[in-house]
């Protein structure tokens, strides 16, 4: 059984993240005293059919907060196409290598399904993962509201990594892995969104619009909280008492056997 697209009302409700915009210029000072880490290297990876531009505020917040931040420099993200897939696997192996350290991957929509694919490929190059609306449990038939556009550039992707990044099991990442998503996602289903819970993952769940995750203050605390906790000492997002009516009760991962059937019949 397919996800269903998000309903229409929240696609039109996606015109907020010009509001939400609007509310983190003016909330700096306030992300400008998240909390601090060690300073690793993070690199972040743009949604679908977005580049580098569009994380420009959550890269400059993390510079700011004295992490060394990376875009992916590969263009305008149309998906897995071979380019992106080879680019992707060196550009993390540079920065890894560069830095003489894991990273950790931030990576928005789309962005986020990379990103778990690097760390099940290169785990030791990667520190930890943190997806924004990202849908890593779409399997093919669920729509979404950006599918007339998906279906367009599909065939150029790679269809072996396609199948790759296709989570049909619930084995969970080598990696700590932490899922922020929205209800009212006007892009994807939710759901899609759902880590397993387990005791180095984490989903959490914040008001908000899929076009607007990367630059919403809430997001912005969730992931100056990730990146700030001591290497190998990895614990779940607990919001402060000033900020909990920001953070609903998530919900986490409930597989469902017949997707699995569906996509092996």
């Amino acid at each position: 059984m397919a996800f269903r697209a998000p309903p229409k009302i929240y696609t039109a409700l996606e015109s907020r993240a010009g509001l939400e915009f609007l509310t983190w210029r003016a909330s700096r000072r306030l992300l400008n005293a998240l909390p601090t880490g060690d300073g690793h290297p993070v690199l972040v990876l743009p949604g679908f059919t977005a580049a580098d531009g569009s994380t420009l505020e959550l890269r400059a917040l993390l510079r700011r907060l004295g992490y060394r931040t990376y875009g992916w420099k590969l263009g305008t993200n149309m998906g897995p196409t071979p380019a992106v897939v080879e680019g992707l696997e060196k550009r993390l192996r540079y920065i890894s290598e560069r830095e003489g350290q894991p990273v950790s991957v931030v990576g928005w929509s789309l962005g986020g399904i990379y990103a778990r694919d690097l760390a099940r490929r290169s785990p030791a190059q990667v520190r930890q993962v943190i997806t924004l609306g990202s849908p890593f449990r779409m399997l093919p038939g669920d729509p979404s509201a950006a599918q007339r556009v998906w279906n367009s550039v599909e065939p150029f992707h790679d269809r072996m990594a396609m199948a790759r990044m296709a989570e049909l099991n619930d084995v969970p990442l080598p990696v700590p892995s932490t899922s922020v998503y929205t209800r009212s996602d006007g892009i994807v289903h939710w759901r899609t969104c759902l880590e397993n819970k387990g005791e180095r993952s984490q989903n959490v769940e914040v008001f908000g619009s899929h076009c607007g995750l990367g630059f919403n203050p809430s997001v912005a605390l969730v992931v100056a909280d990730r990146l700030a906790q001591d290497r190998g000492n990895w614990k779940k997002f607990r919001p402060p008492v000033w900020a909990l009516g920001a953070f609903p009760r998530p919900s986490n991962w409930k597989p469902k056997k017949d997707r699995h059937l569906q996509v092996a019949s």
